[in-house]
Protein backbone atom coordinates (compact mmCIF):
# COMPACT_ATOMS: atom_id res chain seq x y z
CA UNK A 1 0.00 0.00 0.00
CA UNK A 2 2.84 2.76 0.91
CA UNK A 3 4.14 2.30 -2.37
CA UNK A 4 0.71 3.57 -4.02
CA UNK A 5 -0.35 5.71 -1.25
CA UNK A 6 2.39 7.64 -0.27
CA UNK A 7 2.60 10.95 -2.45
CA UNK A 8 -0.93 11.26 -2.05
CA UNK A 9 -1.33 11.00 1.85
CA UNK A 10 1.86 12.88 1.97
CA UNK A 11 0.87 15.79 -0.03
CA UNK A 12 -2.49 15.99 1.81
CA UNK A 13 -1.47 15.68 4.86
CA UNK A 14 1.46 18.24 4.20
CA UNK A 15 4.15 16.19 5.21
CA UNK A 16 7.43 14.94 2.82
CA UNK A 17 7.46 11.30 1.63
CA UNK A 18 10.97 10.82 3.42
CA UNK A 19 9.03 11.86 6.61
CA UNK A 20 6.04 8.94 5.26
CA UNK A 21 8.33 6.50 4.57
CA UNK A 22 10.13 6.90 8.52
CA UNK A 23 7.24 6.48 9.78
CA UNK A 24 6.16 3.66 8.03
CA UNK A 25 9.41 2.28 9.10
CA UNK A 26 8.80 2.62 12.66
CA UNK A 27 5.78 0.84 12.12
CA UNK A 28 8.05 -2.47 10.75
CA UNK A 29 10.31 -1.96 14.27
CA UNK A 30 7.18 -2.39 16.57
CA UNK A 31 6.12 -5.57 14.09
CA UNK A 32 9.87 -6.62 14.70
CA UNK A 33 9.74 -6.07 18.36
CA UNK A 34 6.34 -8.14 19.04
CA UNK A 35 7.45 -11.15 16.29
CA UNK A 36 9.00 -13.19 19.50
CA UNK A 37 6.05 -12.94 21.71
CA UNK A 38 2.93 -13.41 19.57
CA UNK A 39 5.53 -16.44 17.91
CA UNK A 40 5.39 -17.82 21.46
CA UNK A 41 1.77 -16.86 22.12
CA UNK A 42 1.04 -18.88 18.90
CA UNK A 43 2.92 -22.15 20.03
CA UNK A 44 1.11 -21.95 23.04
CA UNK A 45 -2.78 -21.74 21.74
CA UNK A 46 -2.40 -22.02 18.19
CA UNK A 47 -2.88 -19.69 16.08
CA UNK A 48 -6.20 -19.26 14.58
CA UNK A 49 -7.54 -16.38 17.19
CA UNK A 50 -4.18 -14.48 16.51
CA UNK A 51 -4.67 -14.20 12.87
CA UNK A 52 -8.39 -13.38 13.03
CA UNK A 53 -7.67 -10.30 15.75
CA UNK A 54 -4.74 -9.46 12.99
CA UNK A 55 -7.65 -8.50 10.89
CA UNK A 56 -9.23 -6.62 13.71
CA UNK A 57 -6.13 -4.38 14.09
CA UNK A 58 -5.46 -4.04 10.63
CA UNK A 59 -8.82 -2.69 9.90
CA UNK A 60 -8.61 -0.29 12.85
CA UNK A 61 -5.43 1.04 11.65
CA UNK A 62 -6.76 1.15 8.09
CA UNK A 63 -9.61 3.29 9.26
CA UNK A 64 -7.33 5.89 11.27
CA UNK A 65 -5.02 6.22 8.48
CA UNK A 66 -8.20 7.00 6.25
CA UNK A 67 -9.22 9.47 8.74
CA UNK A 68 -5.41 11.05 9.37
CA UNK A 69 -5.80 14.72 9.20
CA UNK A 70 -2.19 15.27 10.31
CA UNK A 71 1.23 13.61 11.56
CA UNK A 72 -0.10 12.55 14.59
CA UNK A 73 -2.84 10.52 13.25
CA UNK A 74 -0.65 9.06 10.79
CA UNK A 75 1.65 7.96 13.72
CA UNK A 76 -1.02 6.26 15.44
CA UNK A 77 -2.81 5.04 12.75
CA UNK A 78 1.21 3.18 11.36
CA UNK A 79 1.79 2.03 15.25
CA UNK A 80 -1.53 0.45 14.90
CA UNK A 81 -0.66 -1.39 11.87
CA UNK A 82 2.69 -2.61 12.92
CA UNK A 83 0.85 -4.48 16.12
CA UNK A 84 -1.71 -6.11 13.04
CA UNK A 85 1.31 -6.79 11.04
CA UNK A 86 3.07 -8.85 13.50
CA UNK A 87 0.00 -11.06 14.24
CA UNK A 88 -0.97 -11.85 10.82
CA UNK A 89 1.69 -11.69 8.65
CA UNK A 90 3.68 -14.43 7.19
CA UNK A 91 5.89 -15.14 10.77
CA UNK A 92 2.29 -15.72 12.28
CA UNK A 93 0.99 -17.51 9.35
CA UNK A 94 3.76 -19.86 9.02
CA UNK A 95 3.92 -20.33 12.84
CA UNK A 96 -0.24 -21.33 12.71
CA UNK A 97 0.43 -24.04 10.29
CA UNK A 98 3.32 -25.21 11.97
CA UNK A 99 1.26 -25.31 15.21
CA UNK A 100 -0.97 -27.32 13.55
CA UNK A 101 0.99 -29.99 11.29
CA UNK A 102 4.10 -29.62 12.69
CA UNK A 103 7.26 -30.76 10.25
CA UNK A 104 4.02 -31.38 7.24
CA UNK A 105 3.90 -27.81 7.06
CA UNK A 106 6.01 -27.45 4.44
CA UNK A 107 3.14 -27.59 1.36
CA UNK A 108 0.83 -25.61 3.29
CA UNK A 109 3.36 -22.83 3.84
CA UNK A 110 4.47 -22.74 0.29
CA UNK A 111 0.81 -22.45 -0.96
CA UNK A 112 0.44 -19.57 1.36
CA UNK A 113 2.99 -17.74 -0.54
CA UNK A 114 2.03 -18.97 -3.79
CA UNK A 115 -1.35 -16.76 -3.25
CA UNK A 116 0.73 -14.14 -1.88
CA UNK A 117 2.81 -13.86 -4.59
CA UNK A 118 -0.13 -12.34 -6.49
CA UNK A 119 -0.52 -9.66 -3.83
CA UNK A 120 0.98 -6.53 -5.29
CA UNK A 121 0.14 -7.69 -8.73
CA UNK A 122 -3.31 -7.12 -7.46
CA UNK A 123 -3.49 -4.31 -5.11
CA UNK A 124 -1.06 -1.77 -6.77
CA UNK A 125 -3.53 -1.93 -9.43
CA UNK A 126 -6.26 -1.80 -7.23
CA UNK A 127 -5.02 1.13 -4.81
CA UNK A 128 -4.05 2.78 -7.66
CA UNK A 129 -7.56 2.62 -9.39
CA UNK A 130 -9.63 3.41 -6.40
CA UNK A 131 -6.99 6.40 -5.63
CA UNK A 132 -7.76 7.79 -8.92
CA UNK A 133 -11.41 7.24 -8.74
CA UNK A 134 -12.51 8.12 -5.04
CA UNK A 135 -9.14 9.22 -2.89
CA UNK A 136 -6.39 7.31 -0.65
CA UNK A 137 -8.82 7.60 2.38
CA UNK A 138 -11.75 5.68 0.52
CA UNK A 139 -8.88 3.21 -0.49
CA UNK A 140 -7.55 2.89 3.12
CA UNK A 141 -11.51 2.19 4.32
CA UNK A 142 -12.12 -0.12 1.20
CA UNK A 143 -8.81 -2.23 1.98
CA UNK A 144 -9.87 -2.17 6.05
CA UNK A 145 -13.34 -3.38 4.88
CA UNK A 146 -11.97 -6.23 3.09
CA UNK A 147 -9.70 -7.42 6.23
CA UNK A 148 -13.51 -7.41 8.40
CA UNK A 149 -15.54 -8.97 5.71
CA UNK A 150 -13.14 -11.53 4.25
CA UNK A 151 -10.01 -12.01 6.32
CA UNK A 152 -11.47 -11.98 9.42
CA UNK A 153 -13.71 -15.06 8.56
CA UNK A 154 -11.99 -16.90 6.77
CA UNK A 155 -9.52 -16.93 9.58
CA UNK A 156 -12.02 -17.07 12.94
CA UNK A 157 -14.08 -19.82 10.90
CA UNK A 158 -12.25 -21.71 8.28
CA UNK A 159 -9.12 -22.18 10.70
CA UNK A 160 -9.36 -25.22 12.79
CA UNK A 161 -8.30 -24.74 16.32
CA UNK A 162 -4.89 -26.21 17.96
CA UNK A 163 -5.61 -29.35 19.87
CA UNK A 164 -2.90 -29.64 21.98
CA UNK A 165 -2.83 -33.46 23.61
CA UNK A 166 -2.63 -34.10 27.03
CA UNK A 167 1.00 -35.10 27.40
CA UNK A 168 1.43 -31.59 25.59
CA UNK A 169 -0.38 -29.59 28.30
CA UNK A 170 2.25 -28.27 30.66
CA UNK A 171 4.32 -27.21 27.20
CA UNK A 172 2.41 -23.86 28.04
CA UNK A 173 5.27 -23.38 31.00
CA UNK A 174 7.83 -24.39 28.78
CA UNK A 175 11.32 -21.74 29.15
CA UNK A 176 12.15 -19.53 26.00
CA UNK A 177 14.06 -20.95 23.30
CA UNK A 178 15.93 -18.03 22.49
CA UNK A 179 18.90 -18.03 20.42
CA UNK A 180 19.77 -21.66 20.66
CA UNK A 181 21.66 -23.36 19.17
CA UNK A 182 23.01 -19.68 18.71
CA UNK A 183 25.54 -20.64 15.30
CA UNK A 184 22.82 -21.69 13.74
CA UNK A 185 19.85 -19.12 15.10
CA UNK A 186 22.96 -15.99 14.11
CA UNK A 187 23.57 -17.82 10.40
CA UNK A 188 19.46 -17.93 9.55
CA UNK A 189 19.03 -14.06 11.08
CA UNK A 190 21.87 -13.05 8.81
CA UNK A 191 20.73 -14.67 6.08
CA UNK A 192 16.97 -13.53 6.31
CA UNK A 193 18.45 -10.15 7.05
CA UNK A 194 20.37 -9.51 3.92
CA UNK A 195 17.34 -11.07 1.65
CA UNK A 196 14.94 -8.73 3.16
CA UNK A 197 17.14 -5.86 2.98
CA UNK A 198 17.32 -6.27 -0.95
CA UNK A 199 13.54 -6.74 -1.07
CA UNK A 200 13.08 -3.84 1.00
CA UNK A 201 15.48 -1.85 -1.27
CA UNK A 202 13.94 -3.33 -4.39
CA UNK A 203 10.18 -2.52 -3.08
CA UNK A 204 11.01 0.75 -3.36
CA UNK A 205 14.07 1.54 -6.00
CA UNK A 206 13.04 -0.93 -8.47
CA UNK A 207 11.76 0.95 -11.41
CA UNK A 208 14.53 3.58 -10.84
CA UNK A 209 16.95 1.41 -10.68
CA UNK A 210 16.09 0.24 -14.21
CA UNK A 211 16.26 3.81 -15.13
CA UNK A 212 19.34 3.73 -14.28
CA UNK A 213 20.28 1.07 -16.10
CA UNK A 214 19.53 2.69 -19.12
CA UNK A 215 15.69 1.84 -19.95
CA UNK A 216 13.16 4.61 -20.27
CA UNK A 217 10.42 4.58 -17.51
CA UNK A 218 7.70 2.78 -19.17
CA UNK A 219 9.78 -0.05 -20.11
CA UNK A 220 11.30 0.54 -15.90
CA UNK A 221 7.38 0.12 -15.12
CA UNK A 222 6.75 -2.66 -17.48
CA UNK A 223 9.58 -4.45 -16.52
CA UNK A 224 9.41 -4.10 -12.56
CA UNK A 225 5.67 -5.51 -12.94
CA UNK A 226 7.55 -9.11 -13.75
CA UNK A 227 8.35 -9.15 -10.38
CA UNK A 228 5.27 -10.86 -8.85
CA UNK A 229 4.93 -13.84 -11.89
CA UNK A 230 8.92 -14.29 -11.12
CA UNK A 231 7.42 -15.37 -7.26
CA UNK A 232 4.58 -17.35 -8.05
CA UNK A 233 6.52 -19.46 -11.00
CA UNK A 234 9.57 -19.84 -8.13
CA UNK A 235 7.50 -20.98 -5.87
CA UNK A 236 5.31 -23.15 -8.00
CA UNK A 237 8.59 -24.90 -8.84
CA UNK A 238 9.57 -25.22 -5.06
CA UNK A 239 5.71 -26.95 -5.04
CA UNK A 240 5.61 -29.20 -7.65
CA UNK A 241 9.41 -30.15 -8.02
CA UNK A 242 11.45 -28.83 -5.12
CA UNK A 243 9.28 -30.31 -2.46
CA UNK A 244 11.13 -33.36 -1.91
CA UNK A 245 14.72 -32.10 -1.34
CA UNK A 246 15.80 -30.61 1.57
CA UNK A 247 14.38 -26.43 2.28
CA UNK A 248 18.34 -25.78 2.01
CA UNK A 249 18.90 -26.24 -1.28
CA UNK A 250 16.04 -24.01 -2.13
CA UNK A 251 17.54 -21.25 -0.10
CA UNK A 252 20.97 -21.72 -1.76
CA UNK A 253 19.15 -21.67 -5.33
CA UNK A 254 17.56 -18.58 -4.00
CA UNK A 255 20.64 -16.95 -3.34
CA UNK A 256 22.09 -17.16 -6.20
CA UNK A 257 19.28 -15.47 -8.52
CA UNK A 258 19.61 -12.21 -7.42
CA UNK A 259 23.45 -12.35 -7.99
CA UNK A 260 22.54 -13.40 -11.53
CA UNK A 261 20.64 -11.01 -12.86
CA UNK A 262 22.22 -8.53 -11.13
CA UNK A 263 25.70 -9.78 -13.41
CA UNK A 264 23.55 -9.37 -16.49
CA UNK A 265 22.01 -6.35 -15.63
CA UNK A 266 25.45 -4.69 -15.45
CA UNK A 267 26.66 -6.24 -18.69
CA UNK A 268 23.83 -5.64 -20.70
CA UNK A 269 21.82 -2.04 -19.30
CA UNK A 270 18.01 -2.30 -20.05
CA UNK A 271 17.99 -5.42 -22.61
CA UNK A 272 18.37 -7.23 -19.15
CA UNK A 273 15.60 -5.71 -17.16
CA UNK A 274 13.20 -8.38 -17.75
CA UNK A 275 15.85 -10.82 -16.84
CA UNK A 276 16.62 -9.64 -13.92
CA UNK A 277 13.26 -8.50 -12.46
CA UNK A 278 12.14 -12.00 -12.97
CA UNK A 279 15.30 -13.60 -11.37
CA UNK A 280 15.61 -10.93 -8.24
CA UNK A 281 11.37 -12.14 -8.39
CA UNK A 282 11.93 -16.08 -8.03
CA UNK A 283 14.74 -15.68 -5.60
CA UNK A 284 12.90 -13.78 -3.10
CA UNK A 285 10.08 -15.98 -4.07
CA UNK A 286 12.04 -19.03 -3.17
CA UNK A 287 13.59 -17.21 0.05
CA UNK A 288 10.18 -16.24 1.68
CA UNK A 289 9.43 -20.32 1.51
CA UNK A 290 12.28 -20.90 3.28
CA UNK A 291 11.84 -18.23 5.75
CA UNK A 292 9.51 -20.21 6.80
CA UNK A 293 10.99 -24.02 6.17
CA UNK A 294 14.78 -23.84 6.44
CA UNK A 295 13.96 -22.95 10.53
CA UNK A 296 11.05 -25.76 10.24
CA UNK A 297 13.37 -28.53 8.46
CA UNK A 298 16.95 -27.23 10.98
CA UNK A 299 15.06 -26.83 14.16
CA UNK A 300 11.90 -29.15 14.24
CA UNK A 301 8.40 -27.80 15.34
CA UNK A 302 9.15 -27.29 19.28
CA UNK A 303 9.11 -23.28 19.55
CA UNK A 304 8.97 -22.70 15.62
CA UNK A 305 6.74 -18.97 16.53
CA UNK A 306 8.87 -18.05 18.95
CA UNK A 307 12.17 -18.68 16.61
CA UNK A 308 10.56 -17.11 13.76
CA UNK A 309 9.79 -14.08 15.57
CA UNK A 310 13.58 -13.67 16.90
CA UNK A 311 14.50 -14.85 13.05
CA UNK A 312 12.34 -12.30 12.01
CA UNK A 313 13.43 -9.09 14.13
CA UNK A 314 16.60 -8.41 12.25
CA UNK A 315 14.93 -8.85 9.07
CA UNK A 316 12.55 -6.23 9.24
CA UNK A 317 15.12 -3.99 10.79
CA UNK A 318 17.25 -4.46 7.70
CA UNK A 319 14.00 -3.88 5.80
CA UNK A 320 12.87 -0.57 8.13
CA UNK A 321 16.48 1.06 7.00
CA UNK A 322 16.83 -0.03 3.81
CA UNK A 323 14.61 2.16 1.59
CA UNK A 324 16.79 5.08 3.13
CA UNK A 325 20.37 3.44 2.77
CA UNK A 326 19.51 1.83 -0.54
CA UNK A 327 18.54 5.62 -1.66
CA UNK A 328 21.88 6.94 -0.96
CA UNK A 329 24.27 4.30 -2.32
CA UNK A 330 21.81 4.41 -5.60
CA UNK A 331 22.38 8.63 -5.73
CA UNK A 332 25.87 7.62 -4.94
CA UNK A 333 26.75 4.37 -7.42
CA UNK A 334 23.97 4.50 -9.95
CA UNK A 335 23.32 1.06 -11.53
CA UNK A 336 26.28 -0.52 -9.98
CA UNK A 337 24.97 -0.23 -6.65
CA UNK A 338 23.42 -3.72 -7.40
CA UNK A 339 27.08 -5.04 -6.62
CA UNK A 340 25.83 -4.28 -3.48
CA UNK A 341 22.64 -5.60 -3.20
CA UNK A 342 24.43 -9.45 -5.25
CA UNK A 343 27.09 -9.22 -2.55
CA UNK A 344 24.87 -9.35 0.28
CA UNK A 345 23.07 -12.48 -1.32
CA UNK A 346 26.16 -14.15 -2.12
CA UNK A 347 27.00 -13.16 1.33
CA UNK A 348 23.70 -15.32 2.42
CA UNK A 349 24.53 -18.05 0.43
CA UNK A 350 28.10 -18.61 1.76
CA UNK A 351 26.41 -18.53 5.48
CA UNK A 352 23.59 -21.18 4.24
CA UNK A 353 26.55 -23.43 3.17
CA UNK A 354 27.48 -23.36 6.38
CA UNK A 355 24.91 -25.07 7.83
CA UNK A 356 23.60 -28.56 8.06
CA UNK A 357 20.86 -30.27 6.09
CA UNK A 358 19.33 -31.86 8.98
CA UNK A 359 18.30 -30.91 12.14
CA UNK A 360 20.88 -29.26 14.38
CA UNK A 361 21.47 -31.47 17.67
Amino acid sequence: MPAILAEPISGALDISRAAFFAIFSVSLLITAALGPTIGRIIDRYGGRDVLALSNLVIAAGLVILGLANGPVLLIVAWAVLGVGMALGLYDAAFATLTALYGREARSAITGITLFAGFASTVSWPVSALLNEAFGWRETCLFWAALNLVLGLPLNRFVLPALVVPARLADTADAPRIGWTPRREMLLLAFVFASGWFVTGAMATHLPRLLEEAGASPLEAIAAAALVGPGQVAARLCEFVLLRHVHPLVSARLASLLHPVGAAALLLFGPAAAIPFTVLYGAGNGLLTIARGTVPLAIFGPQGYGERSGLLGAPARLSQAFAPFVFAFLLDMLGVNVVLISAALWLAALAALLCLRARPAE
